[in-house]
């Protein structure tokens, strides 16, 4: 393990992960509404398709897919643009909800296909997964090695922040007692979801 890191990179990487993952972003303020509207065990699909299908991303990033994007920037531009507005159209659809305490059977929570794919057009998540590749890949020799390494520290991280941000949505529903409470919580998870893709915005990341 030597070869290709040090025990002190590796606990600087898990940091990384755990701080880029466990912080809010788009994919869990939705974990988040999807625990309080439908609950832990009908968000697991959700929660399994986010930690897997993002380090699926950091993985393929890391072997060969930000080459593309360092060549040709305006294929990164145009997936910014489409995944912004698909966060837009997400963060109306949510805030507009009319709060019902009972929800629709056509009301379901994102399937794991969803939830995967959802992972390409987010654009925090394409910022992480490239900052990590460049930061941490750090030998042409083991470079594979090395990126196979993130990708798995990224898994361990997003099974830990994607159950945590689902679980405490299961919570807060105990402090929402009626509708109106619904639509304020609603209002204030699309908010969040349009701050937590502002950096992307303003150029920060």
């Amino acid at each position: 393990m030597e070869d290709f890191y040090t025990l002190t990179m590796l606990i600087s990487i898990a940091a990384f992960a755990l701080t880029a993952t466990i912080t809010p972003g788009p994919n869990n303020v939705l974990l988040l509404s999807s625990g309080l509207t439908f609950g832990y065990k009908r968000s697991i699909p959700h929660v399994f398709g986010v930690f897997l299908g993002f380090a699926l991303m950091v993985l393929l990033v890391g072997l060969g897919i930000g080459i593309v994007f360092e060549k040709f920037p305006i294929v990164l531009k145009i997936l910014k643009v489409v995944g912004l507005l698909y966060l837009f159209w997400m963060a109306y659809k949510i805030g507009s909800s009319k709060g019902h305490l009972k929800i629709k059977e056509k009301h379901k929570p994102f399937t794991f296909i969803q939830a995967a794919l959802f992972q390409w057009v987010n654009p925090k998540g394409w910022i992480m997964s490239m900052t990590a590749m460049s930061i941490f890949v750090t030998s042409k020799e083991n470079s594979i090695t090395q990126v196979i390494i993130i990708a798995f520290l990224f898994l361990i991280a997003g099974i830990i922040s994607c159950n945590a941000w689902a679980i405490g949505g299961v919570a807060l529903k105990r402090f929402i007692k009626d509708e109106s409470h619904v639509r304020k919580f609603n209002l204030i998870m699309a908010i969040l979801l349009v701050v937590s893709v502002l950096p992307v915005i303003l150029g920060n990341w």
